[in-house]
């Protein structure tokens, strides 16, 4: 079992941090590029089913967010790695994709990917709106073209500097890049019930590697032909107005693991967090495979062992599977996962979610 090790001194979780990016839930940018207002009424999500922890045993304090049912929070499972996290008033949105069964995305030269599954949700139109994007990087089946050419040009996204520069130059506006380790805070604008205290996200880059180390990497890199990706700390809390980012108390972390392999880099997660607890964990698996699984040449995202071992590294509460079985260079089943998952004696750690399912939790409040 991995076990996480005392921090050096140097090594704080945040190695740098950007100015902060407001966020308005009353003024919020239209999705579509196209809209001048958003619709009333808003979209609202095609919701199957809601799930809750799945067991009250584990750590304390998963045991008093499963024992409280009024929960503030959830994530929507939309498909692929596309999600939409809800904290009060705030929306995030992950690696907006949303094609369907039989479309077809570009993932390098010479390879291609079949979506054999439709989302939840069926297009961008169909989404109520959101405050910001989260991307973990610029692949297709992350971003689609379809995504990219109706999105507003003025919605905030966050993801890595090499998006960045790809969005900038198709006309995006409010592209912020963080490198490894690099955070940003989202302070929430606006009235609201709460008085002086108000919802607050902070974001961090997490290390993510498509390649383990070695020649092919030093190949990737000289052709870019695999774009860099990042994972993201989330942490959703509670803020005073008056005090800024220095007054931010966070009520829930999720880490989302983006598209890696189970690199060395991830073992720098637990070490940074300095005991900080990860509530939930969504982890990217499918054992994407390049070119495809009939020519399994090279795995560029964990498959259903890596998932396992990253679960006893970072040590989540509650562990969440996507992006397994979207496209049709997935060649690690969720099947796999499940009894490597049982094998490992991590059943009640673990929640599966259905295209359209949401899991609910709470965001606490320590004043």
């Amino acid at each position: 079992m991995d076990q996480p090790t005392e921090p050096p001194p140097n090594k704080p979780l945040r190695t740098a941090t950007h100015p902060p990016l407001p966020l308005n839930p009353l003024k919020r940018i239209p999705l579509l590029r196209t809209a001048t207002h958003h619709a009333d009424p808003e979209p609202t999500l095609p919701l199957r089913q809601s799930r809750h922890h799945p067991s009250s045993s584990i750590h304390p304090q998963a045991a008093e967010a499963h024992q409280q049912p009024d929960t503030n929070a959830s994530v929507f499972f939309i498909g692929n790695a596309t999600t939409l996290l809800s904290h009060g008033r705030v929306r995030l949105l992950t690696d907006p994709n949303f094609l369907h069964h039989g479309e077809h995305v570009h993932l390098g030269p010479g390879v291609t990917a079949m979506r054999r599954t439709d989302p939840a949700v069926p297009d961008l139109n169909s989404m109520p709106p959101v405050d910001a994007i989260l991307l973990s990087h610029y692949h297709e089946d992350h971003f689609d073209k379809g995504v990219e050419g109706a999105l507003g040009r003025g919605v905030p996204i966050v993801t890595t500097p090499h998006a960045k520069g790809c969005l900038e130059a198709v006309g995006f506006e409010r592209v912020s890049g963080l490198g490894t380790w690099e955070g940003m805070f989202m302070p929430v604008e606006g009235e609201d019930s709460q008085g002086k205290r108000s919802e607050a996200v902070r974001v961090t880059a997490m290390p993510g590697k498509h390649f383990p180390p070695g020649p092919l990497t030093a190949v990737n890199e000289l052709l870019g032909a695999v774009p860099p990706t990042n994972g993201w700390l989330v942490e959703l809390g509670w803020v005073e107005r008056e005090e800024g980012e220095e007054g931010f108390e966070t009520g829930y972390r999720i880490y989302i693991s983006g598209d890696t392999l189970f690199v060395d880099e991830l073992r720098e997660i637990p070490e940074r967090l300095r005991g900080d607890k990860i509530n939930l964990m969504l982890v990217h698996l499918g054992g994407t495979t390049i070119p495809g699984p009939r020519m399994p040449l090279l795995m560029v995202t964990m498959d259903a062992a890596q998932g396992v071992q990253l679960i006893r590294l970072v040590d989540p509460d509650v562990t969440v599977p996507i992006h397994f079985d979207d496209y049709d260079v997935f060649c690690s089943s969720l099947d796999e996962f499940k009894e490597e998952v049982h094998a490992a004696g991590l059943g009640d750690r673990v929640v599966y979610l259905d295209r359209g399912d949401e899991y609910r939790f709470t965001v606490r409040k320590t004043a």
